[in-house]
């Protein structure tokens, strides 16, 4: 029962964990947690309420960050076994099945076919969007993972509850019809990256039109990185997605990169 479920889970492209207990008491005893939407679902145990409870917040953790590992506990859950005298250690093996990082670009620009092609190469699953059907096709994106005619609203309506911090926004259009709706929607998502691209003067006309929709607390427009990318002195698309991939992946990690949108100054020069 639970090899189906883990089965059903993985082809629904839906986060799983399974642990294993490889040594000590209960050898083999098997339990799946998985998140499901603001609840967690498990089934089986490994032979103990409190080890259940703290090898699942554990494995929780190795899940988002995509990880696979090898882990030690006490036989009720203690987290340092090697401090306890004549007592088992309980090894237990966390397999995590994570979909891929999704990266939903707005805009279907010259800059997203490049955008598309190097966030593919890092793992995301790509959604391009835009609402001019003469520009968002298939054939100009034959990288993307999905190519969606239709307003940022309805698309952030239906991802939006999926996406967290290893998943990205990029908004590359510069009409306020389709920007302002987009980091709307992307604010009221907990994406771990907001990027909007345009100079530092086409921002600074943004974040007027942003508070005319209520959005001006600086909670909100910290998590918006513009311009867009690092300050490597960029000019083609290439070397621009190259630049917004490293931003992306220094903010996931947590390390300070020279950001385009915490400098001053031109961003060519």
């Amino acid at each position: 029962m639970i090899y189906s479920a883990l089965a059903e889970r993985i082809r629904n492209n839906k986060p799983v964990v399974l642990l294993t207990v490889i040594d000590g008491p209960n050898l083999g005893a098997t339990l799946l947690a998985s998140p499901n939407d603001s609840k967690l679902d498990t089934l089986g145990t490994l032979g103990d309420p409190e080890l259940d409870r703290v090898a699942v917040r554990d494995a929780l953790g190795e899940l988002e960050a995509g990880r696979t590992s090898v882990r030690n506990y006490g036989p009720t859950g203690q987290v340092t076994p090697e401090d306890l005298t004549d007592t088992p250690i309980v090894r237990i093996f966390v397999e995590s099945y994570s979909p891929p990082p999704q990266m939903i670009i707005f805009g279907a620009v010259d800059f997203t076919a490049a955008l598309a092609r190097v966030a593919k190469v890092l793992g995301y699953y790509v959604v391009v969007c835009d609402a001019r059907e003469v520009f968002a096709t298939k054939r100009r994106f034959p990288m993307a993972d999905e190519v969606l005619v239709t307003w940022p609203t309805p698309v952030l309506a239906k991802l939006g509850d999926n996406l967290g911090a290893r998943d990205a926004i990029c908004i590359l259009t510069h009409d306020p019809k389709f920007d302002v709706p987009a980091i709307q929607g992307a604010l009221a998502t907990k994406v771990g990256y907001i990027g909007v691209m345009g100079s530092r003067k086409t921002h600074a006309k943004r974040l007027e039109r942003l508070a005319e929709v209520g959005i001006s607390k600086p909670e909100d427009l910290d998590r918006l990185m513009s311009p867009i990318g690092i300050d490597i002195g960029s000019r083609t698309p290439e070397e621009t997605a190259i630049s917004i991939c490293a931003e992306i992946i220094g903010k996931r990690v947590g390390r300070i990169v020279p950001s385009l949108s915490n400098s001053d100054g031109p961003i060519h020069k």
